[in-house]
């Protein structure tokens, strides 16, 4: 898989020091990835639900460092592409409506 926009998660790294060690083990899961469908994902990432958001779309949030830190992400199984779209900490996901932006 490749990841668009890996800079946006070296910024969050950078701003989020806890997070740093999760976020380049997540990076290097994908990058070695080839999922085909939401379920061939799930099972080498177990900590990954999918949420739809108002646009009708499906994302889908990844626990970082145990669920302290959430990541969101799009994926296209088709095109092999990994979107980064938001990154919270797990106080900041719940009260935020970032899925009314989406």
């Amino acid at each position: 898989m490749r990841i668009i926009k890996e800079s946006f998660l070296k910024t969050a790294a950078k701003q989020h020091p806890r997070a740093a060690e999760g976020l380049e083990r997540w990076m290097a899961m994908v990058r070695g990835a080839h999922w085909k469908n939401p379920v061939a994902m799930q099972q080498a990432a177990p900590d990954v639900d999918p949420v739809k958001v108002r646009s009708g779309h499906t994302v889908f949030v990844f626990n970082i460092r145990r669920n302290e830190f959430r990541l969101v992400a799009a994926v296209h199984f088709d095109a092999q592409r990994v979107f980064t779209l938001r990154f919270f900490t797990h106080a900041h996901y719940e009260k935020t409506h970032w899925k009314e932006e989406l």
